[in-house]
């Protein structure tokens, strides 16, 4: 057994931890969230810990940061009702917004950022005839004074989970109250960031994404999909149990084979990948602190915050035959065999915080088609793709893995090269606005080398040394949009680096007697 320990690229002073994956059920690690998922602790530790430089013991145990409210992370309950269901906040100047009463988005145009808003304690008036029938813009109200019997007002803060126009979710600040209607208040909006809403809070968590409302895609023939929650087991095939939180994914794919290769050594990559995804957030704003040009004086950033992915991993699969398979440019052949995509909701403290996940899940074959392979292994692990920021050091990228990999069996001959990878792509945004992106590609290779030899008699020999490698490949970069946060502007990708890791699974020499004629 090859182990892959645990590599962090990021300076210690900007640790923050984020993950999204992992099934916390039966840990027994933290609060119940209501969902009958615990939340763990401890991850949220990251950003007091980028704000203030302490240790993650320390700041774990409560003696990082000072001031603020702490404000509890977990998965947003189930709602019967209506989607939309949104904090509205106004900020205020020292840094602890105002929550009002619950509202709910009916409505959003996010091309021209129009929204109607609604609020179930209040009772609204009859319509007139031209607001109700009529898709014309209403007559707008003082820009300081909110509409009679309005939801909100000019300047609230909106944060809302996946309402009718908005299935990532709305993240907004109101900048006029255009009139109100039997259907709601109508307002126009502009982008907003969450430390409007957040202050001088301080959150941190982990929360796991429920596989059932993971929408998946198959993009081939054969992809099978199952999954296990809290309540509810579904079986993977051949009677499997997985553990409860995990999705998986089943395939098995044909290779392009080399023209002369015989029947028997025809191509092909075939296994599973699981998964048990989670969410990591994390945000500090009990400092504040004037940003860097250019942003104006008067604006501040939190200090600290973190969001990412990470999850637990486990896949077995098999590449086997004469592969032949590169594109004109000589890359590897890619093959997307499904795509997922959920809209996790995440509670901290009063707000609902629409988390975007995207996996795209690939083979991907490189080989010469001189060379045949069998190569299996079972590779279990974790991983952690995120983005850190600290008021010191802005941001930086968290990439780590640790994966253990058995190999079950491996044989390599003739003489060439081969390279299969079962990966997954994945990205995490906030409201629709993509932050971390990331393609985590464990893969198998083959390769071998052959050596005649001969004598005047006529009798030779061919031997050839093979080996068979395990590896994985992480790479990925952080947007611009992580600014969401509330955190200064940078102007281009960053990278989170490339983790390399390759490990022996087998080797071994091979050889095999020759005879010609004499010669003359």
């Amino acid at each position: 057994m090859r182990t892959i320990t645990k590599q962090a690229l990021i300076p210690a002073l900007t640790v923050i931890s984020l993950l999204a994956s992992g099934c916390s059920s039966g840990r027994g690690a933290g609060p119940d969230t209501g969902t009958g998922e615990s939340v763990e602790p401890g991850a949220g530790a990251t950003a007091a810990q980028a704000a203030e430089g302490h240790d993650a013991a320390d700041v774990t145990a409560g003696k990082g940061g000072s001031g603020g409210q702490r404000l509890a992370v977990g998965a947003a309950p189930a709602s019967s009702g209506p989607a939309g269901a949104a904090a509205v906040a106004r900020p205020s100047g020292d840094g602890r917004p105002q929550y009002k009463s619950a509202v709910r988005v009916a409505s959003y145009d996010r091309r021209s950022g129009r929204a109607v808003v609604v609020s179930p304690a209040k009772h609204l008036p009859s319509p007139s005839p031209s607001s109700s029938a009529s898709t014309a813009p209403s007559p707008t109200p003082s820009a300081s004074v909110p509409a009679k019997n309005s939801a909100v007002a000019v300047g609230d803060v909106i944060a809302s989970a996946p309402a009718p126009g908005a299935p990532s979710g709305v993240l907004a600040k109101v900048t006029a109250v255009r009139g109100t209607t039997a259907k709601g208040t109508e307002v126009n909006t502009a982008p907003a960031t969450l430390d409007a809403l957040l202050g001088k809070g301080k959150a941190d968590g982990k929360v796991p994404v429920d596989p059932a409302a993971v929408s998946v895609e198959p993009l081939v023939k054969g992809v099978k999909v199952s999954w296990a929650k809290n309540g509810e087991r579904r079986f993977g095939p051949h009677g499997a149990t997985l553990p409860l939180g995990s999705l998986r994914l089943d395939v098995g794919a044909s290779v392009a084979t080399a023209e002369d290769a015989p029947a028997s050594a025809a191509a092909s990559v075939a296994g599973f990948v699981q998964l048990s995804p989670k969410v990591e957030f994390a945000y500090d704003g009990s400092r504040a602190h004037a940003t860097p040009s250019p942003a104006p004086a008067n604006h501040t950033a939190p200090g600290g915050a973190f969001i990412g992915l990470s999850g637990d991993w486990s896949s077995q699969w098999r590449f086997k035959g004469q592969a032949a398979a590169s594109t004109a440019s000589g890359k590897p052949m890619r093959m997307p065999f499904a795509k997922l995509h959920a809209d996790p909701v995440i509670q901290v403290g009063p707000v609902p915080v629409v988390v975007n996940l995207d996996l795209t899940c690939y083979l991907a074959v490189e080989a010469d088609g001189r060379v045949s392979v069998d190569i299996k292994q079972d590779l279990k692990g974790d991983f952690r793709v995120g983005g850190s920021y600290s008021w010191a050091g802005g941001w930086k990228p968290v990439s780590e893995s640790g994966m253990h990999s058995t190999p079950v069996q491996a044989a390599v001959t003739a003489s060439g090269q081969a390279k299969a990878t079962l990966g997954t792509e994945a990205s995490v945004g906030l409201y629709g606005a993509v932050g971390v992106s990331a393609d985590l590609a464990p893969y198998l290779r083959g390769e071998a080398s052959a050596a005649a030899t001969g004598s005047s008699d006529g009798k030779g020999s061919v031997t050839a040394d093979w080996k068979a490698f395990g590896g994985l490949d992480l790479s990925g970069s952080l947007q611009a949009q992580l600014t969401i946060f509330g955190t200064p502007l940078f102007q281009k990708r960053i990278p989170l680096g490339t983790l390399h890791r390759e490990w022996k699974l087998a080797s071994g020499r091979f050889s095999s007697a020759t005879s010609q004629p004499p010669a003359g």
